[in-house]
């Protein structure tokens, strides 16, 4: 694993976690504006439980460096799970997080794809 695998895994980390403390305290209201109507859990239950899942994955991907190969796979299949939440952002025009025109939903969706790179990424 080279110097910028870590740094990648490392960033990655801090990302997730910062994410999922969100999730579960100052954020927590826009994140369940996103949570898609299909999803079988309710908004708050389903945006606790992702920010759980986030806040494991981010520290793991800080501190447990043999596992970061197989916590890096986990990351990008949550990446892509959590991508309907902002589709539906995007078509019902749900304003969060500083993002109050389709245009700037739009451009979120394409970061998408990006965080699953990295998370891949920093796999090694």
């Amino acid at each position: 694993m080279t110097d910028r695998h870590r740094v990648a895994g490392l960033a990655l980390g801090a990302i997730l976690t910062t994410a999922g403390v969100g999730h579960m305290t100052f954020q927590r209201k826009e994140f369940q504006a996103q949570v898609p109507d299909f999803v079988p859990l309710g908004p708050d239950t389903t945006v606790l439980a992702s920010g759980v899942a986030e806040i494991g994955l981010g520290l793991g991907l800080l501190g447990l460096r043999k596992q970061r190969r197989t916590l890096g796979a986990i990351a990008a299949a949550f990446f892509v799970a959590v991508f309907p939440g902002n589709i539906h952002q995007y078509r019902n025009k749900i304003d969060a997080f500083g993002l109050d025109t389709d245009r700037k939903r739009f451009i979120r969706l394409l970061g998408q794809p990006v965080l699953v790179a990295l998370a891949w990424y920093a796999r090694g």
